[in-house]
């Protein structure tokens, strides 16, 4: 017996889909850009130029060694892509890049709610909204 083709909802999330910055050429540019410092994050934002193609939203996420050593590291930016994840797509505005960067002793640490607070006020600053 042949299966019922599904027909399943869009999902409004993933038209605002968070594409990554890989280039090293992408993260310098994203620090010409705005900047806040969080408590539990530092938040670089650059605004694309008209040009530029592609209106998505782009993160890129970092850690120095001054965060701890390669398992530290990796888990602030997990936490930093798992937080990126949850707002971005609503929060973020189109045509800009984003650069979050873990603190050290703080991004691994700090509870997930603060660290969301954290993003909302960064973001809230670096587009001139009072956070």
């Amino acid at each position: 017996m042949p299966r019922a083709a599904s027909v399943s909802q869009p999902d409004p999330a993933a038209a605002a889909q968070v594409l990554r910055l890989r280039r090293r050429a992408e993260f310098l540019r994203a620090a010409r850009g705005r900047k806040h410092a969080a408590p539990g994050l530092i938040l670089q934002a650059y605004l694309r130029r008209a040009d530029d193609p592609g209106t998505a939203i782009r993160a890129g996420f970092t850690c120095s060694k001054k965060v701890g050593n390669a398992v530290a590291r990796n888990r602030a930016k997990r936490r930093l892509r798992a937080v990126a994840a949850d707002l971005l797509p609503t929060l973020g505005h189109q045509g800009w890049d984003y650069v979050l960067i873990g603190r050290r002793d703080v991004t691994a640490n700090r509870p997930y709610r603060a660290l969301q607070n954290d993003l909302r006020a960064a973001l809230a600053r670096v587009h001139g909204r009072p956070g």
